[in-house]
């Protein structure tokens, strides 16, 4: 019974190990301005609540996209999207790779984030 439970151990250990290597560490809004060039174009992840956001979506199109501000309590930074904006007040975990000059409809927004993944934090 004992090589059993070592196995599951060893065994549960090896997959908690293969998940870990899969999933970028978040990174603190505040070390991204801090030292942005160790981050520039990089995939990181963020986690924060929405600020701001702007953005366009047109039902039964392919048309939509924007931007919106993450704020995690040590700073905040802009995330270029093509898919539909968070509202305001959302909290969200953001996988994406930090830019210099992230600008959306002519504005230029400077460091940001263009977001690969987006998942809703449930409250």
């Amino acid at each position: 019974m004992r090589k059993s439970v070592k196995f599951f151990a060893l065994l549960l250990v090896a997959a908690a190990g293969i998940f870990a290597t899969g999933c970028p560490d978040r990174t603190s809004i505040a070390d991204i301005e801090h030292n942005p060039s160790k981050h520039i174009n990089k995939e990181i992840v963020v986690a924060g609540v929405v600020k701001d956001s702007y953005g366009v979506s047109l039902p039964g199109t392919d048309i939509r996209g924007g931007i919106y501000k993450v704020d995690d309590g040590t700073g905040s930074i802009w995330v270029v999207t093509e898919n539909t904006v968070p509202s305001k007040g959302s909290e969200v975990i953001v996988k994406g790779t930090v830019g210099n000059g992230v600008s959306w409809n002519g504005r230029n927004y400077g460091l940001g984030m263009h977001e690969t993944s987006r998942k809703y934090v449930k409250k």
